[in-house]
């Protein structure tokens, strides 16, 4: 149990420049801190006290000390990546956050440094490194399809691989393709353009369109999977929640030589007809075992979008559990 005893803490930087990087404008940095842990930090140069409840106060000086170490490296903190710091010691406070954000998967068209910003996505990462067959399974906004896709661009700029293909099931969502305008392509667009969002965020949208037109990079609905043999590529697949059975078998029977298959969903926002299973559900059950095939999972605390997206998710969480249990209240109130 963590101890609630109050407690103060001094910490001095030799650096004047990286004390204020790690500061941020207007002392953003220290102020972002002190709302989610609930301590007082006051600033005189470059020594920084920190009052609160012990346990906090000993989570803020690890973190500050560990973001103060990768400036002095060269990495350029992000202001998100001081609140990722403290989610990823409150978990775990033994980790090195070197360990997570210097693994370094691409640097985008904006000089932005891909990289870990959770233990999950760290274990994601290295699944999607050691194995052929990786599937990212979580919420929204836990990066399983940004990380893929960066992944996919470094493999094929480090020529481990000749393309990179991205598909996903073009399932209605509370809407009917018929009703959309346009022919099919058009119609079929708006389900791919989370994937272009992507890529035009990792290359620049004229590089992007370019490796598109010389179709180094496919995107494509998964129906257009049916009947090929993919050898020496970087194969995504998004949205898997919405295939199924016989989809999902299909796509991973599609793998050739020299290729890699990700697959990323999330379980709790299925869009298939109450009768008809998820994929990929079914597909974590039956291949939970196979050598070769890894399963990442994700959770809340891995949300790298808007902090209310975090809030969301626990709050949807929270109803569905108690619709859950009042479910089964009812069945046993009728077996009786």
């Amino acid at each position: 149990m963590a101890s609630s005893k109050n407690a103060h803490k001094e910490i001095t930087f030799a650096d004047n420049e990286a004390a204020r990087l790690l500061y941020g404008d207007l002392n953003k940095n220290l102020m972002a801190i002190e709302k989610v842990m609930g301590v007082t930090i006051k600033a005189r140069g470059t020594t920084l006290t920190i009052a609160g409840v012990d346990h906090d106060v000993g989570i803020t000086s690890a973190a500050l000390n560990q973001l103060y170490d990768l400036i002095i490296t060269g990495y350029p903190v992000y202001s998100s990546d001081v609140v990722y710091a403290l989610h990823i010691l409150e978990r775990s406070p033994r980790t090195n956050l070197k360990d997570i954000f210097l693994d370094q998967v691409y640097i985008t068209a904006k000089q932005r440094i891909v990289s870990p910003k959770s233990i999950n996505q760290k274990e994601y990462i290295e699944a999607i490194r050691n194995h052929d067959i990786s599937f990212g399974i979580g919420p929204a906004g836990t990066g399983k399809t940004y990380l893929a896709v960066a992944m996919a661009i470094a493999a094929y700029t480090a020529n481990q691989v000749k393309s990179i293909i991205l598909t996903r099931p073009a399932v209605e969502a509370g809407e009917n393709l018929g009703f959309l305008p346009g022919d099919l392509v058009k119609k079929i667009n708006p389900y791919l353009r989370p994937l272009h969002d992507a890529l035009n965020d990792m290359l620049g949208r004229e590089k992007a369109k370019e490796l598109v037109e010389r179709e180094i990079i496919e995107i494509a609905p998964l129906a257009f999977m049916r009947g090929r043999t993919l050898n020496n590529a970087f194969v995504i697949l998004d949205e898997a929640q919405n295939t199924s059975h016989e989809q999902m078998k299909m796509f991973l029977t599609r793998l050739g030589f020299s290729s890699k298959a990700v697959i990323t969903g999330d379980i709790t926002q299925i869009d298939l007809p109450h009768d008809r299973g998820s994929g990929l559900i079914h597909a974590s059950r039956v291949l939970k075992n196979v050598k070769g095939i890894a399963f990442s999972y994700f959770t809340d605390v891995d949300v790298v979008r808007h902090p209310l997206v975090q809030q969301i998710i626990r709050a949807y969480e929270k109803k569905e559990k108690k619709a859950k249990k009042k479910d089964k209240e009812h069945e046993r109130s009728v077996a009786k």
